[in-house]
C-alpha cells in the first residue's frame, strides 16, 4: 500500500514562508497541545504529536528544510538523513518552554513518543512542594501553575509559605509570601520560579472544610440555639476570623436570621474589611428528661404562639 505523502507545512499549519521564529513557536503550541502526557489514552492527540515531531525535526533544521522545499517527498534522496547527536538520549526543556535549542533536539521517540534517557514529560514537572504539594504544576509556555490550599484565617491574615521548587538538576527553597486579603481563586507570582527561568504562578485554592463562608467580601458562620434561647434572647461567644466574640441574641428571633458584626469580616486588598454575619440555626433537643418533656408540655398547655397563623 502507498504512503501517502505528509506535507509538513500543513502537518503545522503554517505557510512556506513562515521564519524560523513562527515554525518554533507554532510547534511548541501544538507539542504541548497533543503531548500524550497531557491526553492520556488518546490515540489520535498521540498519533498527532508523532506527526508533529516529524514535522518540526525537518523544517526546524535550515539544511533539511532547504531540501525539503526543493526535493519534497524525495527530500532524503542523494544524502543520509543524520539526526542531530544525542537526540534519543537528552530532553531538552527549551523546547518546549523556550529560550532557544536546537531544532528538533529534545525529542527521542521510541515507542511512540515517549522521551527517553531522562524521563517523561509528566516528571520534568513533577517539581512542586515535595510531599507538602497542593497540586502538580502545569506548563504555560515558559511559565509554570500549580494550587496551594490554604485556611481562610491564612487568607485573611496572610502568611508566609516555604515551596520546594526543583528546576532540572537544581533544587531550591523559595519563601511565598502570601498577602491579608488573598482570595479562592487568587494568583501569586514567583519570578524565577518555573522552567528555565520563566515565573511560577501560585493559584490559591481555600480549605473547602472552613467552619467560615465567604460572601464577596464578607463572611458568615452559622451558631446553633436553643429554642428558648431563641425566645428569651442570650449573650454567646461566635467564631471570628479574629479568634471569638461576644454577641447580643435578641429575643424573639428566628431561624435563619442573620446578625451582622460590622468591620469584623476578611481584609480586602487596598484597605478595610468586610462584615461578619452571624446565621442563627434553632436546634431542638433530641431527648428529654422527664422534667423537661413535663415543661414542654405544660408550655404548650398555657401558649398562645402558633407559628402556622402568620
Amino acid at each position: 500500500m502507498p504512503v501517502k505523502f505528509r506535507d509538513y507545512y500543513e502537518t503545522l499549519g503554517v505557510s512556506r514562508t513562515a521564519t524560523e521564529d513562527e515554525i518554533k513557536k507554532v510547534y511548541r503550541k501544538l507539542a504541548r497541545k497533543y503531548h500524550p502526557d497531557l491526553n492520556p489514552n488518546n490515540k489520535p492527540a498521540e498519533e498527532k504529536f508523532k506527526e508533529v515531531q516529524e514535522a518540526y525535526e525537518v523544517l526546524g533544521d535550515k539544511e533539511k528544510r532547504s531540501r525539503y522545499d526543493q526535493l519534497g517527498p524525495n527530500w532524503k534522496s542523494g544524502s543520509d538523513f543524520t539526526p542531530p547527536p544525542n537526540w534519543q538520549t537528552e530532553f531538552d526543556p527549551s523546547e518546549i518552554f523556550g529560550q532557544g535549542g536546537r531544532p528538533g533536539g529534545g525529542f527521542g521517540r521510541q515507542g511512540g513518543g515517549n522521551f527517553s534517557g531522562g524521563g517523561s514529560f509528566s516528571d520534568f514537572f513533577e517539581m512542586f512542594f515535595g510531599g507538602d504539594r497542593a497540586a502538580d504544576a502545569r506548563p504555560t509556555g515558559e511559565d509554570a501553575e500549580t494550587e496551594l490550599t490554604l485556611p481562610l484565617t491564612d487568607m485573611h491574615h496572610g502568611t508566609t509559605r516555604k515551596l520546594r521548587v526543583q528546576i532540572g538538576r537544581l533544587n531550591k527553597t523559595i519563601d511565598v509570601r502570601i498577602p491579608p486579603g488573598a482570595r479562592d481563586g487568587s494568583r501569586i507570582r514567583v519570578p524565577g520560579g518555573g522552567p528555565n527561568g520563566g515565573d511560577l504562578y501560585i493559584r490559591l485554592k481555600q480549605d473547602p472544610n472552613s467552619v467560615f463562608t465567604v460572601r464577596g467580601n464578607d463572611t458568615e458562620v452559622e451558631v446553633k440555639i436553643s429554642p428558648w434561647e431563641a425566645a428569651l434572647g442570650t449573650n454567646l461567644q461566635v467564631p471570628t476570623l479574629d479568634g471569638r466574640a461576644d454577641i447580643r441574641i435578641p429575643s424573639g428571633v428566628t431561624s435563619g436570621q442573620k446578625l451582622r458584626l460590622r468591620g469584623q469580616g476578611p481584609n480586602i486588598r487596598g484597605g478595610g474589611r468586610g462584615d461578619h454575619f452571624v446565621k442563627l440555626k434553632i436546634a431542638s433537643p433530641k431527648s428529654l428528661s422527664a422534667e423537661e418533656k413535663r415543661l414542654f408540655e405544660e408550655l404548650q398547655q398555657v401558649s398562645k404562639f402558633n407559628p402556622r397563623s402568620d
